[in-house]
């Protein structure tokens, strides 16, 4: 008789019998996850997305709904089961528009604020589809964007092999994050709106001819796009660069559309970082963005630069501060700025002077505050997080920093379900600094017991471990199977200051390394802690770091989990996509003289000889910052020498596990490895 493996069965059962009344895979893919939120223009309103996956359709659905900004009843504004609605904008004239695609095709719709009075406003084509759509203050234009065409597939040159699937490459980005160059790029256009509401005629590209991107591809959204009050001018960002150039710098621009002219502009000439997502004040003499100052760094500080249209003059209002910026927002009167940043493993919001000065602190609280909007003079609308509780929206107070709860999204799924407790300690690290860390207890924790216990690395490289709420790297799912979880902000993540941050940059395998070990040897100390059951886990730079530590750690841990992480850093080099990265971080090429201590010290291949340790590893085929050759290299190297290993590949993912019945999949033989390696049945607790 045949028995399935145990893997087999465990798929076909909910998550290995876990207790209900705790954290689960198939429990974060049933809660509802918050989206984009617009405050109303008569500031009593904001309106969100709520998107709801479901496992067996594999899929995941947005709707609409309103709370008053000074707290009330939700109210759910559209339920279309087979479509999303999503790009909300507020009009002049208190109603709400959105884009779906329940006609087959996105097109942009209008509803009063109670829902009622929903209508089509629009007639786009449907060969390419818009995007980031957004009304000028005023209610006079829209601008959105669009792919054009701006090169030529196999087919183009060869028109009599329809069949043929091959790809003709003469230059780099060929391939980005998880996507091979379509010969399509993204471009503003903007267009009139009638009195009625509706767009009028056909929209103008305002990048006629160029082959750039705007807004940066792929995460960019329309955040980093911007009317002027008057409507009259666009900002936008974008790289101008393509091919060998675009893979090898982070020279973004802010650019300023004139509408009357038909001109433009680079505000931002002569910056040599990244410079994204313009904010136009109140009166439109000025316009912010966010500005990194190092050309090819990409996790440098993002500083404010406020540019004057008249004295035509920059400043950077935030020059001096450790913070690092994000989400800009002016205050009504326009002389002051609000903006979000990490800061000790959260994330707190901050105000600078619109003229410069000191940065001051405004909220304080173990949570992240992350992205918000303006409600009134003194008050904001926040989504907030924590590591044990997804997103909802609140109000804060900007003068007090009181917080009133707007919505609780997940109140239905969460009711009863027990968390673990959650302590910030610091560490002594062996260069003689203070490091927070993060540890996460099992719910019911009984410090007279033993547990297994994970160190958790982290990726990035320069990604801080805050108060976000994760929907796989989830230090609660994994607390609520019995495990300790210690999670460090070792050198080189951000919310501790410059140096801190940028130390990682050319040392990969050296002091963050070494901060991890001092973590798990520190809370090792404590009784509660079973040394003999002990594992490291993580993903890209954190999946570098598993590798690394495999040849390295001198009989610390039973398990290893990788996931899309980096193996060997000579092949590695040539064969990912944004080249600035790795020059920037590895130190030059492999092909370099001298060579680059990245490649003599810091990699893992090179350590593989002391590899005896069970690992499984995870990747994505579509993982072009990780290309997957990097986890079969892995992989490889375990089973030819005999050591106990998994190989988890996801054909149809990149970086990250995105479909629903993957993401339950990627946990469930995540935790099935653990069980195995690390945690026997029975043992928990011990």
């Amino acid at each position: 008789m045949m028995h399935k493996p145990l893997l087999t069965a465990l798929l076909l059962l909910p998550f290995a019998a876990a207790a209900q009344n705790t954290y689960t895979p198939e429990l974060l893919l049933k809660l509802g996850r918050l989206g984009e939120m617009q405050v109303s223009p008569d500031q009593k309103t904001v309106a969100y997305t709520v998107t709801r996956y479901s496992l067996t359709d594999n899929k995941g659905q947005s709707d609409i709904w309103t709370v008053p900004t000074g707290g009330g009843a939700a109210r759910q504004l559209t339920n279309t089961p087979t479509v999303s609605e999503n790009t909300l904008n507020w009009r002049a004239d208190g109603k709400l528009t959105f884009m779906s695609a329940e006609g087959g095709s996105d097109q942009l719709y209008v509803l009063n604020a109670d829902g009622s009075g929903k209508q089509l406003l629009s007639g786009f084509g449907t060969e390419e589809g818009v995007a980031n759509l957004k009304y000028a203050p005023k209610g006079n234009f829209i601008l959105y964007t669009q792919d054009v065409k701006t090169g030529k597939s196999v087919q183009d040159w060869y028109p009599d092999l329809p069949k043929a699937d091959a790809k003709i490459i003469d230059d780099l980005n060929y391939r980005h994050w998880s996507s091979w160059d379509d010969f399509k790029v993204s471009h503003v256009y903007f267009q009139p709106v009638g009195t009625d509401g509706k767009p009028v005629g056909s929209g103008k590209d305002i990048m006629t001819g160029e082959k750039f991107d705007a807004p940066l591809q792929p995460f960019g959204g329309n955040e980093q796009l911007a009317f002027s009050p008057d409507g009259y001018s666009l900002a936008y960002t974008s790289r101008k660069l393509t091919g060998k150039a675009e893979a090898e710098s982070t020279n973004s621009d802010i650019y300023l559309y004139d509408i009357r002219t038909g001109q433009t502009r680079n505000l931002s000439e002569g910056l040599g970082g990244y410079d994204t997502e313009p904010v136009f004040s109140p009166d439109g003499s000025q316009v912010a963005w966010l500005s990194m100052a190092t050309p090819g760094f990409e996790s440098d500080r993002n500083g404010i630069v406020v540019y004057d249209f008249k004295t035509k003059k920059r400043q950077d209002v935030t020059a001096g501060s450790e913070q690092a910026a994000g989400n800009v927002r002016w205050s009504p009167d326009g002389k002051t700025i609000y903006f979000a940043s990490a800061l000790a493993g959260t994330q707190q919001l901050f105000s600078v002077s619109a003229k410069g000065g000191k940065v001051k602190q405004l909220t304080k609280g173990t949570f992240n505050y992350n992205s918000f909007e303006l409600a009134g003079k003194d008050a904001v609308i926040v989504n907030k997080t924590t590591q044990a509780t997804p997103a909802d929206l609140v109000r804060v107070d900007l003068k007090s920093g009181r917080e009133t709860p707007l919505t609780t999204i997940n109140q239905q799924e969460l009711a009863g379900v027990k968390t673990g407790r959650l302590e910030s300690r610091m560490v002594a690290t062996t260069d003689g600094k203070q490091m927070q860390v993060y540890v996460t207890f099992p719910p019911d924790f009984d410090p007279s017991k033993k547990y297994p216990t994970l160190l958790y690395c982290q990726g990035g490289p320069q990604s801080p471990i805050s108060q976000s709420f994760s929907y796989r790297w989830n230090f609660q799912l994994m607390a609520a199977q019995g495990y300790i979880v210690v999670a460090p902000n070792r050198r080189g993540l951000p919310g501790f200051g410059t140096e801190w941050n940028n130390s990682i940059s050319g040392d990969w395998g050296g002091q963050p390394i070494r901060d991890y070990l001092s973590a798990i040897d520190a809370v090792s100390q404590e009784a509660y802690v079973d040394k003999d059951r002990r594992g490291c886990v993580g993903a890209s730079y954190g999946g570098y770091s598993v590798y690394q530590l495999a040849g390295k750690h001198e009989g610390r841990f039973k398990t290893f989990i990788a996931h899309a992480g980096l193996y060997n850093l000579t092949s590695w080099y040539p064969s990912t996509e944004e080249m600035f990265f790795a020059k920037h971080d590895i130190g030059g090429a492999p092909w370099e003289t001298p060579l680059h201590k990245s490649y003599t010290e810091f990699n893992p291949q090179q350590f593989a000889q002391n590899w005896d340790t069970p690992i499984l590893v995870i990747h994505g085929a579509k993982d072009f910052r990780v290309p997957e050759g990097q986890g079969m290299e892995a992989f490889g190297t375990a089973q030819l020498r005999g050591i106990p290993s998994r190989f988890l590949y996801f054909p149809n993912e990149g970086h990250w596990i995105q479909k629903p019945q993957n993401a339950v999949l990627w946990n469930r033989v995540f935790f099935e490895w653990l069980g195995r390696t690390l945690k026997p049945e029975g043992s928990a607790g011990k």
